[in-house]
């Protein structure tokens, strides 16, 4: 991509309504647009970063058995009606609308049901089972807060995954497969050493839920974390029950500020109750699915990610989900010997395959460097009168700052 065709530019400043670093940033630099608060529109530059998260999370349900499927966002209040979810006092987070026939519905808050609905058509038998169905699907949510930028919105993308089991034991069994997926997904992502498998409720069906928390500032939970073990305990279920189970002292755990960034649930026979999911056993006779579900917003992992890897200047984004590999930086001279050299290498980088965003605006240094800070891509390759003189490329690491000069490609 040249710069020059890029239709987003760079801002000096965000909308002054916007509180949060990471919406500040990511619109400054041109990678998100805000149509109101708490609803984000992506451009190209935050497009791919956000695909390269989506690619992340796909590669590890896929290798755990996840199937993928794109469910509806319009929801038939009948659906959720036997799990007792569409009433407002019950869930109060719903955008309801209507037909021209006045048939009620609603836009999608999560998809427990309507997946249990649909798997009745494809779980009969015990040899339909297990069955690991995920998506990375539009949900809406009538936040009454809606201040954390892209980390907390009323319109996001999520990736739910729901496992169908025979028994507890082969729930618990894909349970932690998922548990580990999950770990790598936040390793790859650049935020594997601030992020915590977390102890949370786990409501009626199991002692704890896992959740995944991040340690920053911007966060609204509380979590006490036991560095040793690498694990933490959320401050709702935090007594001397939990630490003596877990194996912890009180004065062992730090208390943190942490943004949940993905979690997993264990749903028992719930839905699968409410909506008549049953398979027959070998014997022939009828069995309760059991099931689970595996939450991690996208946008709200790449709004954490800002907001835990950027400094004064701009946004560092890890390697894996950067926008392109290398901001390529030309610093033009009046004979055009730098735009001549610059476009040659732009060409042959493209041709290997490197993803290249290259600076050939007609700007001073000062507003290239500036606007790449911002920007953030890790790597920098700069060429100027300087650098062809020695036959030489400036590259220039966004994270570390180290500076290094290569042979000319």
């Amino acid at each position: 991509m040249r710069q020059s065709q890029l239709f987003t530019k760079t801002r000096r400043e965000a909308p002054k309504d916007e509180v949060a670093k990471n919406a500040q940033l990511l619109i400054r630099a041109g990678y998100i647009y805000k149509e109101m608060a708490g609803v984000y529109a992506y451009l190209p530059l935050g497009l791919r970063v956000l695909n390269k998260i989506i690619g992340v999370i796909r590669e590890e349900m896929n290798a755990i058995g996840g199937q993928e499927v794109t469910l509806t966002a319009l929801q038939q209040k009948e659906t959720w009606e036997p799990t007792d979810q569409w009433d407002d006092a019950k869930v109060d987070v719903w955008f309801k609308t209507q037909l021209k026939n006045g048939t009620e519905l609603g836009l999608s808050v999560t998809h427990e049901a309507a997946l249990t609905k649909l798997m009745k058509d494809f779980i009969s038998s015990y040899r339909n089972l297990p069955a690991y169905v995920y998506q990375f699907q539009t949900k809406f949510r009538n936040e009454v807060r809606a201040k954390s930028g892209i980390m907390r919105s009323r319109e996001f993308i999520m990736k739910d995954l729901y496992s169908f089991s025979k028994n507890p034991a082969e729930h618990e069994a894909f349970y932690e497969k998922a548990k580990q997926a999950y770990v790598r997904i936040f390793d790859r992502l650049g935020l594997g050493g601030t992020t915590y498998l977390t102890f949370a409720s786990g409501g009626m069906f199991s002692k704890f839920s896992h959740e995944f928390q991040t340690v920053t500032d911007a966060g609204e939970d509380l979590i006490y974390v036991h560095e040793g073990k690498r694990i933490a305990v959320n401050k709702e279920v935090l007594n001397d029950e939990v630490l003596k189970e877990l194996g912890v002292k009180r004065e062992e755990l730090v208390e943190k500020k942490a943004v949940e960034v993905g979690n997993i649930f264990s749903l028992g026979t719930r839905f699968s109750d409410a909506l008549g999911l049953t398979y027959k056993d070998a014997e022939g006779k009828p069995q309760a699915t059991v099931m689970g579900s595996y939450g991690i917003g996208p946008g709200r992992v790449m709004g954490t990610i800002v907001e835990t890897r950027s400094d004064d200047k701009g946004i560092i984004w890890p390697e894996s989900i950067a926008p392109f590999a290398v901001h390529l930086i030309a610093l033009f001279d009046e004979q055009g010997t730098v735009k001549k050299a610059a476009d040659d290498l732009y060409e042959k980088l493209t041709k290997q395959g490197i993803e290249v965003l290259y600076d050939d605006r007609d700007a001073g240094a000062g507003e290239k460097f500036g606007d790449s800070d911002l920007i953030g891509i890790p790597k920098r390759y700069i060429v100027s009168e300087k650098t062809l003189a020695k036959g030489e490329i400036e590259v220039k690491d966004r994270l570390t700052g180290k500076v290094e000069m290569i042979a000319f490609l």
